[in-house]
């Protein structure tokens, strides 16, 4: 038993002396500097830099440089050299290529944002959830020193015979579980905290203790506003929206791309004398110009048109859609945030005062014999589940909070926003 009291002494030293407080603001600035899934998405901007800049690459001109060796020494009919120079020219390709990395870019910038609003409200929850077990932890440090004073003073009445056997035994194992409870929710606000450590791209080695509280001042909104913002602001459908614009500039590259390239080509060549009796001919040097023009009969074939103009019919589709699901969203956010507040108002005007009113009453009343044991531990019960709901619901409060700015998609309303209560 000593053994393992002194392992527990040993881990929560280590986990004191390896935990670091951490502010709401220096842990959201890490987050951003740190985080490596948003590094990775980061990356998705500099590779349309870069396809932007191939896009804008020219066709390259072709030299060939041939030379004829027509038996001189045998019929003497001399020698040739010739030299051809071509280029292929895309009217209008380029410029269109150009358009489409372009509006490529605008998605990723818009994808990027739109990962940082989900990346901003995982790591605001991740954070509300660590202050949440650190407070639960403090409910049951509190329920087991309770509990614990009631078992050694229960101890104590049992000698002086005051009370029965069964009643000490009945103190001493509600304080073994709360003992059990409380080593949980250490477990727990430990595990929250190492969490923290994966939104910061950090190793568990070392990790961080938030600073703050659950208890918050609620904030009125107006419900048109937050559509509005949300209509503006919501990155997805910013991101939706750009995908309509790529969309349409692929279907203009390829109907581009249909368009016939033009091959023109400018050749010297240049023959010796032939010095044949037969056909005896002077040194001569001869200049070509070739103009070539395909014939598109493949153009007939519509179905790559056809394909591209149903990919835009289907991407309008879907940012009506996702139009949608941002219109309901932030209205069920918002119903959500309404209820936790009236829940958690609930338990500031009298389910708490109530709980502490009745566990006081029944505390001083089998100090003096007036109620049993049961009834104090009823009523220790009882006050520890309303406390642990009120942590709940402040939580939830919180998070609907978090949620509904998640879901109105406003880059500067972040939990920063949210006032403490003195």
């Amino acid at each position: 038993m000593k053994k393992i009291i002194l392992l527990i002494i040993f881990c929560l030293v280590g986990y004191i002396s390896y935990a670091q407080n951490i502010t709401y603001e220096d842990y959201m600035k890490k987050v951003y500097e740190n985080n490596l899934g948003y590094a990775a998405e980061q990356l998705n901007i500099n590779i349309a830099d870069a396809e932007i800049n191939a896009a804008k690459v020219f066709h390259d001109p072709s030299l060939s440089i041939e030379y004829g060796y027509n038996q001189d020494n045998t019929i003497m009919m001399g020698r040739g050299i010739s030299a051809e120079l071509s280029k292929t020219f895309s009217f209008g390709k380029r410029l269109v290529g150009i358009e489409l990395a372009k509006s490529t870019k605008d998605l990723s910038i818009a994808l990027l944002n739109d990962y940082l609003r989900n990346l901003r409200a995982e790591a605001t929850i991740a954070y509300l959830d660590a202050l949440k077990n650190a407070e639960l932890l403090k409910i049951e440090q509190d329920a087991f020193s309770n509990i614990k004073q009631l078992a050694d003073g229960d101890s104590l009445r049992f000698v002086k015979g005051k009370i029965s056997e069964t009643d000490a035994v009945q103190s001493r194992l509600e304080a073994g579980v709360a003992r059990n409870n409380m080593r949980q929710a250490e477990n727990a606000a430990k595990n929250a905290d190492l969490y923290l450590c994966t939104m910061l791209g950090n190793s568990n080695n070392n990790f961080y203790q938030p600073i703050g509280s659950l208890n918050i001042i609620p904030q009125l909104y107006s419900l048109e506003e937050l559509l509005r913002c949300a209509l503006d602001n919501r990155a997805d459908l910013i991101a939706a929206l750009q995908n309509v614009n790529v969309a349409n500039s692929a279907l203009k590259m390829i109907r581009t791309e249909r368009h016939a390239d033009i091959d023109l080509s400018l050749g010297v060549n240049y023959n010796t004398r032939v010095r044949n009796e037969e056909a005896p001919a002077p040194p001569y040097t001869g200049v070509t110009v070739g103009l070539s023009i395909p014939l598109k009969f493949s153009n007939f074939n519509k179905g790559t048109i056809c394909a591209y103009q149903m990919r835009v019919h289907q991407v309008e589709q879907i940012y009506k859609q996702v139009e949608l699901i941002v219109e309901t969203e932030v209205n069920q956010n918002y119903q959500t945030y309404l209820s936790t507040c009236v829940q958690a108002a609930e338990y500031d005007n009298e389910l708490l005062v109530k709980a502490k009113m009745v566990i006081d009453g029944k505390v001083y009343a089998y100090g003096r014999g007036d109620c049993s044991l049961l009834e104090v531990l009823d009523a220790r019960r009882t006050y520890d589940d309303v406390r642990r709901g009120y942590v709940d619901i402040l939580y939830n409060q919180a998070v609907a909070l978090v949620e509904l700015q998640r879901s109105v998609g406003v880059s500067n309303v972040n939990f920063l926003d949210i006032k403490f209560r003195d």
